[in-house]
């Protein structure tokens, strides 16, 4: 199998994937693109398709935040002007929106959401600990990913909900953030820092831990942060509850997981994993997307043929063209500059025969597979989102823009 095989043998396969699904997550490792391909990949369905698409991101890189008008933006989404897309040379169909997920606004939000009362929402949130805990949360960036996705489903406003998921050295850690958010309430730490406080009864064999404590972190630090867990506490029932409504949309079929990855052998071999992982928990992939694929030219057995030849003819070639009209470089500095040549060339063909290989395996038995050429410099614009867009469709790059998913 070349590298080119496996773009979508038929466009319309996407189309009719995404036609069915109101929300994308993308998933993958850190570093390989997923951010761009998936903004990419929503300014292709606005365009292609029409209806109202968000692509809501985490942390993109500034010029990417530019490309997208989030220069300064939050949770609130905001339309790409249609002057963008005539910019690009492109009339869509419907209408693309974007928004960057803000940790701070999120965690009020959520506060203010499943805290029982006003009462004790103005609590949490004026908690001195608040701010440094909940914005510190182990996972905290995955968990509120997937509330605000959830919330922005429910709200129905959009027909297709593109979620860039946040950069993580464990791509499943979106995954299982919903859980571990149910389990830290009812951790045996939360219990040891707020049972003492929630009754002036102090068993014995707690009571040096408790002293100990006192002399090392102080006793108003404690008293802090028994007040803020007895209150985080009071959210419990409303967070287990979301929780389980936000796992349930992921495994719902209207939604399928967006995988991108590079095929380098580390982001190869987690794309594996995160692949399996899926499958074992029986949440849908729809689309696997290889970035920055080398030319299925250089696996072309021809190629190779010609890059010996020229090796191996290197001298004879260096002395023809020292003989020509206006001669040129000593043969030898010309014979070996063509070796060098001949050789990078074999050495290209190698990484692309271990991609290839890598491709046909996490292609196989998945139904729509998309390719994106490696292309020197970087996505800066709009117009450079829907090239990286129509490459996915199974279009051929538009030569002469220079850009990197």
């Amino acid at each position: 199998m070349s590298l080119a095989s496996a773009s979508p043998a038929d466009p319309a396969a996407l189309e009719q994937l995404v036609a069915a699904k109101e929300v994308i997550v993308a998933c993958g490792s850190g570093g390989v693109g997923k951010t761009t391909v998936a903004a990419a990949l929503g300014a292709a369905v606005a365009a292609r398709l029409g209806g109202r698409v968000l692509v809501l991101t985490v942390d993109p890189a500034k010029r990417l935040a530019d490309a997208l008008g989030l220069g300064g933006i939050g949770n609130e989404a905001t339309r790409i002007p249609p002057a963008a897309f005539e910019a690009a040379g492109v009339k869509p169909k419907g209408e693309l929106y974007a928004a960057m997920l803000d940790m701070s606004e999120s965690w009020d939000a959520l506060v203010r959401r499943h805290a029982p009362d006003d009462r004790t929402a103005r609590q949490i949130l004026n908690n001195p600990l608040y701010k440094n805990i909940s914005r510190r949360f182990s996972q905290g960036q995955d968990y509120i990913a997937m509330e605000r996705l959830y919330e922005l489903h429910e709200e129905g406003s959009y027909d297709l909900l593109v979620v860039d998921t946040p950069p993580s050295r464990n791509a499943l850690d979106l995954l299982d953030a919903p859980s571990r958010m149910q389990d830290f309430f009812s951790s045996r730490l939360l219990q040891w820092l707020t049972v003492p406080y929630r009754s002036r009864l102090i068993n014995m064999a707690s009571r040096p831990f408790y002293q100990v404590a006192d002399r090392v972190l102080g006793s108003q630090l404690l008293q802090d942060l028994a007040d803020f867990f007895i209150l985080f506490q009071t959210m419990r029932e409303g967070f287990v509850a979301r929780a389980a409504a936000v796992d349930r949309l992921l495994h719902d079929l209207r939604t399928t997981f967006l995988l991108v990855t590079t095929l380098e052998a580390v982001p190869g071999r987690e794309a594996l994993e995160m692949k399996a992982a899926l499958a074992e928990r029986r949440l849908h992939l729809g689309l696997l997307v290889c970035n920055r694929v080398l030319p299925a030219a250089l696996t072309d057995p021809d190629s190779q043929e010609a890059a010996e030849a020229l090796s191996a003819g290197a001298g004879d070639l260096a002395r023809l063209l020292a003989s020509g009209a206006g001669g040129g470089p000593e043969p030898d500095v010309t014979a070996r500059v063509i070796e060098e040549v001949a050789a990078s060339f074999s050495n290209f063909r190698q990484v692309a025969t271990r991609e290839s290989e890598l491709a046909r395996e996490l292609s196989s038995l998945h139904g729509v597979t998309a390719t994106v050429p490696y292309q020197p410099g970087h996505v800066a614009d709009l117009a450079g989102l829907l090239q990286v867009g129509a490459t996915i469709w199974g279009e051929q790059p538009k030569p002469g823009r220079r850009r990197k998913a």
